[in-house]
């Protein structure tokens, strides 16, 4: 299968083929599209979205890709790889932008790495939570469900929708496929929770490392 595949005006690129060589370009080519969005909207159902990732958390991560991917990649650059994620991440300081980020109450509780980098990746959340430009929603398990998780997606501005499959990244940039997408956004976020009770959930997945 060839690396990227034409759908109209979607594009499929398996993962494989991305990091094709080792990990750190990846993390570098994303922040052009950073510095070019204002409007973030980030939906995951399995990780912490990789803009509120802590250092050791994000190695974490990419050392799972790296185990999984082991006879694609010549070396593994998951440490290197993980600072250069921080890095881009920088832009959730940055002004004039806004960050909607919802996640499963699940991905709380998914360790990754130690229980020191989970420890730390949840206190992360809490601080971040505080931020101006950030509103972090968590969808609550115990709760009955007007919708269904969804595969992780990112809507950057109203123009492009990046979907992470288990094989592939597909980015959507048409019209009516992307507006599914924000309806989708707009679904999920209605059934998450917002300020103190998104903290109370994370302090709660917090004591559960105790």
């Amino acid at each position: 299968m060839q690396q990227d595949r034409p759908s109209g005006e979607s594009t499929y690129t398996e993962w494989r083929h991305k990091v094709r060589d080792v990990l750190t370009p990846l993390q570098n080519s994303l922040v052009q599209r950073f510095q070019e969005t204002r409007l973030f909207r980030i939906y995951s159902s399995t990780l912490v979205p990789g803009l509120l990732q802590t250092e050791g958390y994000a190695a974490a991560v990419l050392r799972a890709v790296v185990a999984e991917l082991q006879e694609e990649l010549p070396f593994d650059d998951s440490a290197e790889a993980a600072r250069a994620r921080v890095e881009r991440s920088r832009v959730i300081h940055e002004p004039e932008r806004r960050f909607v980020l919802l996640v499963e109450e699940a991905v709380l509780y998914h360790q990754l790495g130690n229980m020191q980098t989970m420890a730390d990746q949840l206190n992360y959340l809490l601080t971040a939570n505080d931020l101006p430009s950030i509103s972090l929603g968590v969808i609550p398990t115990a709760r009955e469900r007007a919708h269904l998780p969804q595969e992780t997606f990112h809507v950057y501005d109203d123009g492009l929708v990046s979907v992470e499959l288990v094989s592939a990244e597909v980015k959507i940039t048409q019209a009516p496929e992307v507006a599914l997408y924000l309806k989708a956004f707009e679904q999920l976020n209605s059934m998450a929770v917002y300020g103190a009770e998104a903290r109370a959930l994370i302090l709660k997945a917090l004591e559960g490392l105790r």
